[in-house]
């Protein structure tokens, strides 16, 4: 099978690998869609080297490695001790992207990202991820995908939307409150989607005029462009009687909105950074200590998470397709990631079969 592999400096190749055989408790996938997220960028824009992923604060790979971590398809192959309610030929399945011990606490509650020994594997970064026909992984990492659901918003559930999904609940969002969504990219385009739809009043933030036209679409209450408003804690203040919002959520990483992120919220508000990289600087005391702030860190989700988050989904009829502006075939690669390195449009997909 083929594969797109980064290879540095804003530089891939569709390189040869062999199908992969699944060993005991492993299954194989065969992707049906293979989303494009903005953490692909960082390992896309490394420089070359055989420590790239070492130095994005992963273990280092041990050779070529194909890319993509928001695979969804269809179980194809079933390795020996596989229990059959867990993974089957024919499941349809979203796959979380981590692999951990597996037997920790947190790898038994599905939080494989926060295993006790440390994550063993990334795929799509230490190991072969979904850009390619075929993905080898453990039974326990394959997710149900339901069965209204296309496999592109299985894709999308699998990193992006499911991230999105994972912090809204971390908020405890509820219908009454009104959200500040800074940065309106494929995770915070689906915050304001999925907030809409609980039925909370959205401001949502950006500095492209494209975007908050999609963000209108998907239920925004009002718009936001950072680049054209002088005072933007104003302009949230003016939009929520001078109290400020009950909840934000910084999908960013500009220090500069998750310090907003922060001051844009009423006393016990509530601020939640998913971006990565990056730093912030805040007053502790004006900022956070005396008006009660809470300030939340949310890294992806977990498997139960996820299995949650397409369920909703499902049973509200809720169109995450609509986040993609871009489908693609394998040997489109080097277009597609030069087009989603811009970060100007929507969300994009590979499709390999």
């Amino acid at each position: 099978m083929k594969g797109i592999v980064f290879t540095g400096d804003r530089q891939l190749e569709l390189m040869d690998f062999p199908d992969p055989t699944p060993g005991p408790g492993e299954v194989v996938l065969e992707i049906r869609a293979s989303g494009m997220c903005g953490s692909d960028l960082k390992f896309y824009r490394a420089p070359a080297g055989p420590g790239r992923t070492a130095a994005l604060g992963l273990g280092a790979s041990s050779g070529p490695t194909i890319a993509g971590h928001e695979p969804c398809g269809v179980v194809v192959a079933v390795g020996a001790g596989v229990p059959p309610n867990q993974a089957w030929v024919g499941m349809r399945a979203m796959q979380h992207h981590y692999r951990g011990c597996g037997v920790c606490h947190q790898c038994n509650t599905g939080w494989m990202q926060l295993c006790d020994d440390g994550v063993q594997e990334v795929y799509g970064a230490t190991a072969h991820g979904a850009h390619a026909r075929y993905l080898k992984g453990p039974a326990r990492t394959m997710v149900q995908l339901p069965d209204e659901l296309s496999f592109e918003t299985g894709a999308a559930i699998s990193c992006g939307t499911g991230t999105a999904w994972g912090a809204l609940q971390r908020l405890g969002l509820s219908g009454d409150q009104t959200i500040v969504v800074f940065g309106q990219g494929p995770v915070g385009l689906s915050a304001t989607l999925l907030a809409a739809k609980m039925g909370a009043r959205v401001i949502a933030l950006d500095t492209s005029p494209d975007r908050l036209a999609r963000a209108r679409q998907f239920g925004a209450d009002l718009l936001i462009n950072p680049s054209e408003t002088k005072d933007v804690l104003g302009a949230i203040k003016d939009a929520t009687h001078g109290r400020g919002a009950h909840a934000s959520l910084d999908a960013s990483s500009s220090p500069h909105a998750r310090r907003q992120a922060v001051q844009c919220l009423r006393t016990w508000g509530k601020a939640c950074f998913v971006g990565e990289g990056g730093e912030v600087t805040l007053e502790v005391s004006p900022d956070l200590l005396r008006r009660q702030i809470t300030l939340i860190g949310s890294w992806t989700f977990s498997t139960v998470g996820q299995a949650e988050c397409a369920r909703y989904i499902a049973d509200r009829g809720i169109d995450v397709d609509a986040l993609f502006t871009h489908r693609w075939r394998l040997d489109q690669g080097e277009e597609a990631y030069r087009l989603f390195d811009r970060q100007m449009d929507g969300k994009g997909v590979i499709l390999p079969t």
